[in-house]
């Protein structure tokens, strides 16, 4: 048995190997190339776009890099299992009274930033001509962060096409929000715990505003990252039901 095969044989094994290079990477290129301005998990996921796109090319399949033999373990890793567990695990570190000491800003944070995502979103999608509610709850899902867009995809059934719309709608908001932060922070009063909850809780994509944070205060990181994970299970909840609910009335 040569290599190559003993890699195809063990796909799942060869997956997270790549993907821990692939991290590795990531994280280099964000130390030492952009000094932080852009998360490594940012830079990851635009990797991991950019080699689905080529596998589909190459194999002329649907699964993206899943369709080469020597990736096929990422039919697995990139399923949806792995995919929910991170979803259960973020929203399981997150506690609702601890969410309470934002105050009522905080919580109507959270609020104006799940919807106004949203509709911003579904706009988008409708200016790429996708009209039916499950696509466009997807994509405002998406806007929400490029973790939720995927989640609500599945849930509704929508396509890969616009599961993966929604992943890049996501990971360019958290781009936006890296490195706008802290161009902006001492314009808005960023500079607290509690203005960091509020932010937090607008902006909502963790990895965005975490970093984002990190470049303007390091001390503000986990009070942001507080309200943007909350934010991130909310959209899980409220986006493949309340949320497409409401958008198919409107239809």
């Amino acid at each position: 048995m040569n290599i190559i095969s003993f890699f195809e044989k063990n796909g799942m094994i060869t997956s997270f190997m790549v993907i821990a290079i692939i991290m590795l990477i990531s994280e280099q290129i964000s130390t030492r190339i952009l000094r932080k301005k852009i998360p490594g998990s940012a830079i990851a996921i635009l990797i991991g776009l950019i080699l689905a796109y080529y596998g589909g090319v190459q194999s002329g399949g649907e699964k993206g890099i899943a369709d080469i033999a020597f990736f096929s373990g990422f039919k697995l890793v990139g399923g949806s299992m792995f995919r929910d567990f991170c979803i259960v695990a973020t929203a399981l570190g997150v506690s609702f009274p601890v969410i309470i000491q934002a105050g009522k800003a905080g919580v109507i944070s959270l609020i104006l930033g799940l919807v106004v995502s949203f509709v911003l979103g579904v706009l988008v999608g409708w200016a790429f001509d996708y009209h039916d509610a499950e696509s466009l709850s997807t994509i405002g899902a998406g806007t929400l962060t490029f973790i939720v867009g995927p989640v609500t995809g599945s849930a509704l059934g929508a396509s890969s096409d616009v599961i993966a719309l929604s992943v890049a709608t996501g990971v360019v908001k958290a781009i936006a929000v890296t490195i706008f932060t802290p161009l902006i922070a001492s314009k808005i009063q960023l500079n607290n715990p509690h203005s960091a909850m509020v932010f937090g809780g607008l902006m909502g994509t963790t990895s965005g505003v975490a970093a984002g944070l990190a470049a303007t205060d390091q001390k503000l990181v986990p009070y942001g990252a507080l309200t943007a994970t909350f934010y991130t299970g909310l959209g899980c909840l409220l986006c493949p039901s309340v949320f497409y609910l409401l958008l198919k009335a409107i239809l």
